[in-house]
Order: C-alpha cells, then sequence, then structure tokens
C-alpha cells in the first residue's frame, strides 16, 4: 500500500482586483477540509496573486486563519489603498499624456504610468508579516514561497523564492529562480501591471508584471517539488460570441484589457494544455521508457469564475473614484466590456461579491476538490 502524500502545490495567477476571487475559493476549500492545517507546503503568485500567496504563505502552519486574514485584506480595501486617486495627481497624469502626444519635440515627456502605486506600498509594508515566511519553513509546514516578476532589462522572468536549502536555482530559457527572502519590493515588482503601474526596482533591473515574461506559469511549483497542483484563475473560459456587425475600431484602454486578459490567463490556459499533453504521452508509453525520460505526470486541477466577472464589474464600476473614472474615459476604458475596471476597482462592494462568487465556486465543486485534495 502506497501511503505517499503528494506534496500540493498552490498557484495564484495575477488578476488586480479580481485577485479578490481566489480569496473566496480559499475560503470555501477550507470548509471542505478543516482537518487539513497545511494542505499547500508549495505556495506561488503572480501580480494580485503574488500578494494572496504571501499571505497565505505567511500563514501556511495555520493557513484557515491565514484565509480569514486575506479576506479581511480584501474587504477593507479601497482604491486610495492600492494607487493615488486624488484629482490633482490624475489630472497632472492626463496632462502628461496628451502633452507628450502633442509637444513630445519640445521635450514633453509621457507619465512613467497612468496610475502611481504608492500608496500600495505603504499598505503592504504595514499589513504583511513577511518574518513568518521564514518561521513557517523552519516548522515545516511551508516548502517554499515564489513569486514571479519580468525584467525590462533583461526580458527575463524571474522568480524570487524563499524555500527549504534543498530547493535550488534554476535556469531554463528567459525564465530563471533566484532564492531570495521575500520582501515588499519583490510583491510590487510581480504587481506592476504595465502602463497602469510604474516599474519596481531591485538590485539594478526594473520589473514589471510576472506574467509578461513567464511562458511556463506552472514552472515555479514544479521547481519546488509540486507534485499536484491547484490553480485558482480570475477569468472564465466561455467562448465570446462573434460579432454580427463591425464594431468600432478598440480604443487604448481596450486594447490594455486584451493585453491584461492575456498576461494573467492565456499563457497559464496554454502551459495547463502542455501539461495534459504530457500526461496523455506518459500514459501511452511504457514503463521502461518512461524511466528515460525526466518527465512524470503531474496531476492539476483549476478553479475559475462561474460567471463573466465584467458583469459583476459592470454592476459596481460606479464605486471606482471618479478622477480615476476620467481617466478610464479619455483613454477609452470605461464601459462597453469593462476589462480594464475589472482590474482597477479595488472597493469592498466588489471584492466582497468576487469572494462570495469564489467561495460558491468552490462549495458546488466539492466532490471534485476533495478528490484532488486528498486521493
Amino acid at each position: 500500500m502506497n501511503n505517499h502524500k503528494s506534496k500540493i502545490a498552490l498557484m495564484l495567477p495575477g488578476g488586480g482586483a479580481r485577485g479578490s476571487y481566489q480569496v473566496g475559493v480559499m475560503k470555501g476549500i477550507m470548509e471542505l477540509l478543516p482537518e487539513n492545517k497545511a494542505p499547500f507546503p508549495i505556495i506561488t503568485g503572480t501580480s494580485a496573486g503574488a500578494i494572496n500567496a504571501v499571505v497565505l504563505a505567511c500563514y501556511a502552519d495555520d493557513i484557515k486563519y491565514g484565509t480569514h486574514r486575506l479576506e479581511k485584506f480584501w474587504t477593507t480595501l479601497q482604491c486610495s489603498d492600492v494607487y493615488r486617486t486624488d484629482g490633482w495627481m490624475i489630472a497632472k497624469t492626463m496632462a502628461k499624456v496628451f502633452g507628450s502626444m502633442f509637444f513630445g519635440k519640445l521635450g514633453v515627456k509621457a507619465p512613467r504610468s497612468l496610475l502611481d502605486n504608492e500608496p500600495l506600498f505603504h499598505y503592504l509594508s504595514k499589513t504583511m508579516h513577511l518574518p513568518q515566511i521564514q518561521k513557517c519553513i523552519e516548522k515545516g509546514s511551508l516548502d517554499g514561497l515564489a513569486i514571479t516578476a519580468s525584467s525590462y532589462d533583461t526580458s527575463v522572468a524571474k522568480s524570487f523564492f524563499q524555500a527549504k536549502e534543498f530547493i535550488h536555482a534554476w535556469n531554463r530559457t528567459r525564465r530563471i529562480g533566484i532564492p531570495q527572502k521575500i520582501a515588499v519590493e519583490h510583491i510590487l515588482a510581480s504587481a506592476a501591471l504595465p502602463f497602469l503601474f510604474p516599474a519596481q526596482l531591485i538590485g539594478k533591473e526594473y520589473y514589471g508584471d510576472g506574467g509578461l515574461r513567464m511562458s511556463a506559469p506552472l514552472s515555479p511549483a514544479i521547481h519546488l517539488g509540486a507534485e499536484k497542483i491547484l490553480v485558482i484563475g480570475t477569468r472564465d473560459e466561455s467562448p465570446i460570441p462573434t460579432p454580427t456587425e463591425v464594431p468600432e475600431y478598440p480604443s487604448m484602454g481596450e486594447l490594455g484589457g486584451y493585453m491584461l486578459d492575456t498576461i494573467f490567463m492565456d499563457t497559464l490556459m496554454a502551459d495547463l494544455s502542455r501539461l495534459r499533453r504530457i500526461n496523455r504521452t506518459l500514459e501511452l508509453i511504457s514503463d521502461e521508457n518512461k524511466t528515460k525520460t525526466d518527465l512524470q505526470k503531474l496531476d492539476t486541477l483549476i478553479i475559475k469564475p462561474s460567471v463573466d466577472v465584467r458583469d459583476i464589474t459592470k454592476e459596481h464600476a460606479k464605486d471606482i473614484p471618479a478622477p480615476v473614472r476620467r481617466l478610464l474615459k479619455a483613454i477609452g476604458g470605461w464601459g462597453k466590456e469593462w476589462r480594464m475596471p475589472s482590474y482597477l476597482l479595488f472597493e469592498p462592494g466588489y471584492t466582497k461579491a468576487l469572494i462570495e462568487l469564489g467561495y460558491q465556486d468552490a462549495l458546488n465543486q466539492e466532490e471534485k476538490i476533495k478528490n484532488f485534495m486528498q486521493g
């Protein structure tokens, strides 16, 4: 009889304010598995998922309490805790955007980003208890935590990880793993949404959102020793109807929303498809031939929104501060498909609605989750 219990990794991709959905799923999982104090010895995250991953890693020895802390974090969060929302700041940004378009030759420079996320640095510095990560590693409840950011200077996806000593750095094509004690700077780098938030300086390199360069989002969890991976996505995969007539040309804001969708979920879904093909191939070859490869079967389970999050965004979009609404309207990122606002709506009404959606989605998949976690 094989009593080996597979090491399950929790992978949390990005999604801006959509990251609150992951909290609801975790809340549901904790209800389904109340006896399991440390179900995820490996935790990885990107962008907003990096914030969630760090909080859960800090409480890996009592992840149910960590989930409670995470819910409190998201339900008390406001846009002004993440980026500056005052009218003066937004007006200066808009002036620089349009000034650079018409007077660039006269030295008027475009802003470094549309929004200033300095408030997030202060908020995370006050609320994160980062020394607890190492304590959980030493207790044995956590093997490793990895969060990924993309270097603008070297065009490499770098996964910064804090883990047990037997886990070593890795180096693959345009993606590497670097052992470092996780700090607020790493989280900000991973969550630096392109165009929206400024790049984060770490060492001598500027970094942006981890999804920009990460072509294999599952790889950090695998390098940390995962044998199974639970992924909590932030976008449903329902097909979008083909237009029946020629639509308006996509605006700058709409293009930005499409890009964020691609960064956060498209590469992940492609990596999951690649993994399933490998699993099917391994099932078809003999045990003798399996030993000649470095490949091994890896089970995955992805939980993602059962409804289009943009519909929920539309209901709560009015909660975005007025100056930010004006900015989004100016770049064509307001209304229509509500993609960009869905990433920036850090307000309790919206985050609570997504937490409830995630909670119900988890409960509705009780049998599947229990089989995956305990099987």
